[in-house]
């Protein structure tokens, strides 16, 4: 199996706000363009097509995660290097997601973007810290329902100190270094 051949889950985990998204696409195209096979399980868009119908429980959110998970192992164990730009809120949640690609020997990395709730807020891309401080949303992670942030990823990236390639650059020298890039 050459390199680009060897699939693996990159998660990236954080606040809404805090650049995963952004970060991932970015990650794609660079991958993309020295010969991977990649996909980005965006975190709203799995909700809209994937996890229609789950709300915002704890329940829910875990059902979600796993889903996701679910995908990304699949697709990961088939050579695609799957990047998960999904917060993911709760730590048993991530660690069932690395227990599945652990038990099929497939490859997982955990990435926290670690912006502050501060600069996430100012940057608000989605209106969410808005409609909360409004009173017109309630359980918006990292305000007012938990956020666990992951106490030893493989990679933590402040995207408030760095510009968006420079976070891009940090996790493709982590999957290089892992033999993934």
């Amino acid at each position: 199996m050459s390199v680009s051949d060897q699939g693996a889950t990159v998660w990236l985990t954080g606040l809404p706000s805090a650049g995963k998204t952004t970060i991932a696409y970015a990650l794609a195209e660079r991958l993309r363009a020295e010969g991977h096979r990649v996909e980005v399980l965006d975190g709203d868009e799995i909700r809209e097509f994937l996890s229609a119908g789950l709300g915002f429980t704890r329940e829910d959110r875990h059902t979600n995660v796993q889903r996701i998970g679910f995908v990304a192992e699949l697709l990961a164990s088939n050579g695609v290097k799957a990047l998960v730009p999904v917060i993911a809120p709760f730590a048993d949640s991530r660690e069932a997601v690395r227990g599945r690609h652990a038990a099929a020997a497939t490859d997982y990395l955990e990435v926290h973007v670690a912006t502050p709730v501060e600069v996430c807020s100012e940057r608000d891309v989605k209106g969410l810290y808005a409609k909360q401080a409004a009173g017109e949303i309630s359980g918006l992670t990292g305000v007012d329902d938990p956020y666990e942030a992951p106490e030893s990823p493989d990679l933590r990236i402040e995207s408030h100190t760095q510009t968006v390639q420079e976070s891009a650059s940090a996790l493709h020298a982590l999957l290089t270094e892992r033999g993934l890039a």
